[in-house]
């Protein structure tokens, strides 16, 4: 069942949708204290929360941030614990794929967004979906053929910051991958992989070892969280166990 939603300062309804629940697969597990250098974490499994969260403004459109990991043989397949039970979560909020007017993908790595196609079609027929210029350009391998290439006309291309539904903002925090972003409904931040674990919260410059631009992710992340810090904003995460984090 998802979470217990949240109402922001805008007039925004913010419910968090669990896709899974696991461990990184073998093929790309490591200790803790290797996935975040410097970090002191022990020796301990990481059992990641997938989160995707689904956004109702006050005239109920609807917009839903990140797709999950999709079906059982998807991309996310070779290390996340598919399949993902997004359809089954949308459907115990009382929503159905149809009724998103909006798609934010935070960025192109496999547990974000390949709950946007099945079986070679896209899921939210109905959907714009939002993704930075930068991290379109990047696109290859089954993202891109599997996930990218079947939305055709459905993609909705920016660059930087933008509103892309009432009271719905991305903003481009690159360095986890080239085209991340953020999506922002009044004091909420859903911040994708720009946060990945609390230790990070604590001392941002400590890197994790799957971002794509260490150096610019770990930049990126000690500006936009003292910038959440100094609004007193909320996070709501990807893969913390508890969706929401107040700063």
């Amino acid at each position: 069942m998802p979470h217990q939603p949240i109402i922001t300062g805008s007039g925004v309804e913010v419910t968090p949708l669990c896709d899974a629940v696991g461990p990184m697969g073998p093929s790309i597990r490591r200790p803790p204290a290797e996935l975040f250098p410097g970090s002191g974490l022990p020796d301990e499994p990481w059992v990641l929360h997938f989160h995707c969260y689904l956004l109702r403004d006050a005239a109920d459109r609807l917009t839903l941030v990140d797709t999950g990991i999709g079906a059982a043989d998807s991309p996310a397949a070779s290390w996340a614990p598919v399949p993902g039970t997004l359809a089954g979560e949308l459907a115990a909020a009382g929503v159905t794929p149809a009724e998103i007017g909006t798609v934010i993908l935070t960025h192109l790595h496999s547990d974000h967004a390949s709950g946007t196609v099945a079986e070679g079609r896209p899921v939210f027929e109905n959907a714009r979906h939002v993704l930075q210029r930068a991290e379109l350009d990047a696109a290859a391998g089954r993202m891109l053929d599997e996930v990218v290439t079947p939305l055709k006309d459905q993609l909705h291309v920016v660059e930087g910051d933008v509103e892309v539904a009432p009271g719905v903002h991305v903003h481009a925090t690159p360095g986890h991958t080239p085209g991340h972003q953020i999506a922002r409904a009044g004091e909420l931040a859903m911040t994708g992989d720009l946060v990945l674990h609390p230790v990070q919260l604590a001392d941002p410059a400590i890197r994790y070892l799957y971002d794509e631009d260490q150096e610019t992710a770990a930049r990126t992340r000690a500006d936009v969280l003292a910038g959440l810090r100094a609004e007193q904003a909320i996070l709501a995460t990807a893969h913390f166990s508890e969706p929401f984090h107040r700063l």
